[in-house]
Protein backbone atom coordinates (compact mmCIF):
# COMPACT_ATOMS: atom_id res chain seq x y z
CA UNK A 1 0.00 0.00 0.00
CA UNK A 2 1.00 3.69 -0.86
CA UNK A 3 3.25 5.31 2.36
CA UNK A 4 1.13 8.20 3.72
CA UNK A 5 1.19 11.36 5.65
CA UNK A 6 0.70 9.58 8.93
CA UNK A 7 2.80 8.31 11.65
CA UNK A 8 3.64 4.33 10.28
CA UNK A 9 1.74 1.68 12.03
CA UNK A 10 2.34 -1.88 13.03
CA UNK A 11 -0.57 -3.28 11.44
CA UNK A 12 -1.50 -7.20 11.77
CA UNK A 13 -2.31 -7.91 8.14
CA UNK A 14 -3.30 -11.62 7.16
CA UNK A 15 -3.87 -12.68 4.21
CA UNK A 16 -6.42 -14.78 2.74
CA UNK A 17 -7.65 -16.02 -0.66
CA UNK A 18 -10.19 -12.94 -1.07
CA UNK A 19 -7.12 -10.58 -0.08
CA UNK A 20 -5.51 -8.86 2.57
CA UNK A 21 -6.96 -8.20 5.71
CA UNK A 22 -6.46 -5.62 8.19
CA UNK A 23 -6.94 -6.05 12.02
CA UNK A 24 -9.14 -2.54 13.24
CA UNK A 25 -7.96 -2.04 16.89
CA UNK A 26 -12.18 -0.36 17.14
CA UNK A 27 -14.36 -3.08 15.87
CA UNK A 28 -11.39 -5.77 16.60
CA UNK A 29 -12.27 -7.72 13.38
CA UNK A 30 -10.38 -8.29 10.37
CA UNK A 31 -11.39 -5.44 7.66
CA UNK A 32 -11.30 -6.24 3.84
CA UNK A 33 -7.83 -3.70 3.02
CA UNK A 34 -9.06 -1.38 0.50
CA UNK A 35 -6.83 1.70 0.07
CA UNK A 36 -9.84 3.93 1.76
CA UNK A 37 -9.20 1.24 4.96
CA UNK A 38 -6.04 1.54 4.36
CA UNK A 39 -6.19 5.20 5.14
CA UNK A 40 -8.96 4.98 7.78
CA UNK A 41 -6.29 2.67 10.21
CA UNK A 42 -3.77 5.22 9.80
CA UNK A 43 -5.94 8.01 11.17
CA UNK A 44 -7.35 5.80 13.78
CA UNK A 45 -3.94 5.01 15.01
CA UNK A 46 -2.88 8.23 14.71
CA UNK A 47 -5.67 9.38 16.65
CA UNK A 48 -5.35 6.71 19.64
CA UNK A 49 -1.39 6.64 19.58
CA UNK A 50 -0.62 10.03 18.61
CA UNK A 51 -3.35 12.10 20.37
CA UNK A 52 -4.72 10.50 22.96
CA UNK A 53 -8.18 9.63 21.76
CA UNK A 54 -9.73 6.89 24.04
CA UNK A 55 -10.56 3.98 21.88
CA UNK A 56 -14.02 3.36 23.64
CA UNK A 57 -15.04 6.79 22.55
CA UNK A 58 -14.30 6.29 18.61
CA UNK A 59 -16.83 4.32 16.33
CA UNK A 60 -16.22 2.80 12.86
CA UNK A 61 -18.68 3.11 9.90
CA UNK A 62 -21.33 3.82 11.75
CA UNK A 63 -24.89 4.82 9.85
CA UNK A 64 -26.08 7.83 9.29
CA UNK A 65 -29.93 8.79 7.91
CA UNK A 66 -29.79 11.74 5.71
CA UNK A 67 -32.66 12.53 3.15
CA UNK A 68 -34.15 9.13 4.28
CA UNK A 69 -30.80 7.15 2.86
CA UNK A 70 -28.55 5.40 4.62
CA UNK A 71 -25.22 6.50 4.96
CA UNK A 72 -21.83 5.88 6.68
CA UNK A 73 -19.47 7.74 8.38
CA UNK A 74 -16.22 6.67 8.31
CA UNK A 75 -15.29 7.35 12.12
CA UNK A 76 -16.79 9.20 14.92
CA UNK A 77 -15.34 10.49 17.96
CA UNK A 78 -17.79 11.10 21.31
CA UNK A 79 -16.80 13.05 23.95
CA UNK A 80 -17.05 11.80 27.76
CA UNK A 81 -20.64 12.66 27.86
CA UNK A 82 -21.23 10.22 24.75
CA UNK A 83 -21.65 13.62 22.15
CA UNK A 84 -20.02 13.70 19.27
CA UNK A 85 -17.26 15.46 18.72
CA UNK A 86 -15.62 14.83 15.83
CA UNK A 87 -16.11 13.82 12.79
CA UNK A 88 -13.67 12.43 10.40
CA UNK A 89 -14.27 11.35 6.55
CA UNK A 90 -11.21 9.33 4.71
CA UNK A 91 -10.80 8.49 0.99
CA UNK A 92 -8.34 6.71 -0.47
CA UNK A 93 -5.09 8.41 -1.35
CA UNK A 94 -6.18 8.44 -4.98
CA UNK A 95 -9.49 10.47 -4.57
CA UNK A 96 -8.87 14.46 -4.66
CA UNK A 97 -10.09 16.66 -1.38
CA UNK A 98 -12.29 18.79 -3.54
CA UNK A 99 -15.68 20.98 -2.52
CA UNK A 100 -17.62 17.73 -3.50
CA UNK A 101 -15.79 15.58 -0.74
CA UNK A 102 -16.39 18.63 1.91
CA UNK A 103 -19.73 18.63 0.99
CA UNK A 104 -20.56 14.82 1.64
CA UNK A 105 -18.84 15.21 5.02
CA UNK A 106 -20.97 18.05 5.78
CA UNK A 107 -23.71 16.54 4.88
CA UNK A 108 -22.85 13.79 7.46
CA UNK A 109 -22.28 16.25 9.70
CA UNK A 110 -25.83 17.79 9.69
CA UNK A 111 -27.24 14.74 11.46
CA UNK A 112 -23.72 14.14 13.72
CA UNK A 113 -23.65 17.60 14.47
CA UNK A 114 -20.11 17.07 15.52
CA UNK A 115 -18.38 20.59 16.62
CA UNK A 116 -14.90 19.11 14.32
CA UNK A 117 -14.52 17.51 11.17
CA UNK A 118 -11.44 16.42 9.56
CA UNK A 119 -11.12 15.42 5.88
CA UNK A 120 -8.37 13.32 4.91
CA UNK A 121 -6.97 11.27 1.77
CA UNK A 122 -4.23 10.23 4.00
CA UNK A 123 -1.92 12.48 1.73
CA UNK A 124 -3.55 15.97 2.55
CA UNK A 125 -5.82 16.70 5.68
CA UNK A 126 -8.23 19.23 6.27
CA UNK A 127 -9.43 20.49 9.94
CA UNK A 128 -12.24 22.22 10.49
CA UNK A 129 -14.23 24.22 13.39
CA UNK A 130 -18.12 23.84 13.05
CA UNK A 131 -19.17 27.31 13.77
CA UNK A 132 -22.78 28.06 15.25
CA UNK A 133 -24.61 28.70 11.74
CA UNK A 134 -22.87 25.50 10.10
CA UNK A 135 -19.72 27.80 9.20
CA UNK A 136 -16.45 26.19 8.57
CA UNK A 137 -13.50 27.71 10.13
CA UNK A 138 -9.91 26.15 9.05
CA UNK A 139 -7.55 24.45 11.76
CA UNK A 140 -3.97 24.66 11.53
CA UNK A 141 -3.89 21.19 13.37
CA UNK A 142 -6.06 18.49 14.41
CA UNK A 143 -6.57 18.91 18.26
CA UNK A 144 -5.21 16.51 20.85
CA UNK A 145 -7.84 14.84 22.86
CA UNK A 146 -7.24 16.46 25.81
CA UNK A 147 -8.09 19.59 24.54
CA UNK A 148 -11.34 18.97 22.49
Amino acid sequence: MQTLNLPNCNFKITRKEEGEYVFDIIRKKNILLTPEEWVRQHMIHYLVNELNYPKGLIKVESGVSYNAKMKRSDVVVYDNSGAPHVLVECKAPNVRINQTTLEQVAMYNRTIKAPIIILTNGLIHYTFKVGKKGELKNLDLIPKFERL
